[in-house]
């Protein structure tokens, strides 16, 4: 095997364990016992835990960006924008424990954990940028700072939709959003925020 195979062959390792458990919890040891490896070999891939988890942090940004990669023929950009929050949902939902994982790196001490999640985020403005001529909108400084300010949105409201608990039956609130909810509103979010840059 050779040596970028077999660093991708742990780094997958570590991406089924953060399938069921937080990412601060995959130890060095499980990754090596899984992989049938020595500990020493694979630190001769990663220099530190931090790093194996950085990495781990990475694949799963690269994978969520991958499946929710807008689909161009589609057409309208509106069916463009619901088919990739579709698929962020349904990624994000099926792999829950790692996107929160990736989401509380941002805020973590660890910069090129932050990194990760800086340039993920960034991805997922210029994808929204991109189209926004499409919409009428000139891309100018308030635009690309609303943008961003709905990923957030987006992120928040996604990792509170997977974290409530449903309340009791028969409460003022009535119960927590059904995914297709979930979509509309963040979905809806946008073309909302759009038409107010413009006045």
């Amino acid at each position: 095997m050779s040596p970028e195979a077999r660093r991708d062959q742990l780094i997958e390792y570590g991406l089924a364990m953060v399938g069921d458990r937080p990412l601060e919890e995959i130890t060095i040891d499980a990754i090596a016992d899984a992989a049938g490896v020595s500990r020493a070999l694979l630190f001769h891939y990663f220099a530190s835990k931090q790093e194996f988890h950085v990495a781990i942090a990475q694949a799963q940004a690269d994978r969520m960006l991958a499946r929710t990669e807008p689909d161009a023929s589609l057409g309208d950009p509106i069916a463009i924008l619901t088919a990739s929050m579709a698929a962020f949902v349904d990624y994000v939902s099926e792999n829950r424990t790692a996107y929160t994982a990736l989401i509380r790196g941002a805020s973590s001490s660890d910069a090129a954990m932050r990194e990760v999640f800086d340039r993920t985020r960034e991805v997922m403005v210029a994808r929204v940028l991109d189209h926004a001529p499409v919409f009428g909108v000139e891309v100018t400084p308030v635009v690309v700072m609303s943008v961003h300010g709905w990923i957030a949105f987006v992120e928040e409201t996604t990792i509170r939709w997977l974290t409530a608990e449903t309340p009791d039956a028969g409460t003022s609130t009535g119960g927590t959003l059904t995914r297709d909810e979930l979509l509309a509103l963040i979905t809806a979010a946008l073309p909302a925020l759009a038409a107010a840059t413009i006045g």
